[in-house]
């Protein structure tokens, strides 16, 4: 399937920031898609969104609507303001242009990974909560987390926040069996306390790196990753993409 990426921009603060909407065809005043809106959270490198742009095409040419907005770890707050308002952003999109209004898979890499897990686990604790209130994604995607590190959205670690008086919400799980960036210890515990507190989730581990799970691979030269050559890489990142859109998928209905 064909896919188009626009860039808009999103307010935050007195300022903007650039958001990356990738769609499944090429009529994207439309936004085509089934499903959820799929909002993808990049680690933390300042203003990343292209890191993330091989796995939402992919995701796109699954069918899904795929947003990625820039935002800065290196704030004070350590980019709880972007991550937050990047959210609210998304969330009035779908009002806009999806059948599905409000209903949002919310995934990242890194520790944009721990930063959506965190917004499921702690409801109510986002900032701007007379706006956002107790909303909650319909579904979370952890790709190559440490998720025993304070959550970027909530100042809470993951596996600290994880309560069986939450109401659960499907959780998948990938991390690359290589990834000497991000060791996948933190992910497979995280994996076992969901599955213990009666949660849907799943891990997938690819035989990838912290870069090669997306779909890139770090160029030393230019101090970032980039899309990846190897058919190692792009397989991971095809395991990737399939299971957002699989879940996404599944959110339909729910």
């Amino acid at each position: 399937m064909n896919t188009e990426v626009r860039t808009a921009t999103y307010p935050t603060g007195s300022r903007t920031k650039a958001v990356d909407i990738h769609t499944p065809d090429a009529d994207a005043d439309a936004d085509p898609g089934v499903g959820p809106i799929v909002l993808l959270w990049h680690g933390t490198g300042p203003d990343e969104r292209d890191v993330l742009a091989p796995l939402a095409r992919a995701v796109a040419a699954l069918g899904h609507t795929v947003l990625v907005p820039d935002w800065q770890s290196d704030q004070p707050d350590g980019g709880r303001r972007h991550l937050t308002d990047s959210l609210q952003f998304a969330l009035d999109h779908s009002r806009a242009h999806s059948t599905l209004p409000g209903r949002l898979v919310l995934g990242g890499w890194s520790a944009g990974a721990g930063a959506a897990l965190g917004a499921a686990l702690v409801p109510g604790q986002l900032p701007r909560p007379e706006l956002l209130g107790d909303w909650r994604p319909v579904a979370v995607v952890g790709i190559a987390g440490d998720f025993d590190r304070p959550a970027r959205t909530t100042g809470v670690a993951p596996s600290d926040a994880l309560s069986a008086a939450t109401s659960p919400v499907p959780v998948r799980l990938v991390h690359g069996t290589d990834d000497t960036v991000v060791p996948p210890a933190s992910t497979r515990s995280m994996h076992r306390a969901l599955l213990d507190h009666g949660w849907d989730a799943r891990l997938t581990e690819p035989p990838t790196d912290h870069a090669g799970v997306i779909g890139c691979a770090y160029d030393p030269t230019v101090r970032r990753c980039v899309p990846a050559r190897s058919a190692a890489a792009r397989d991971a990142a095809h395991t990737t993409a399939t299971m957002i859109a699989t879940v996404a998928a599944a959110a339909t209905g729910s």
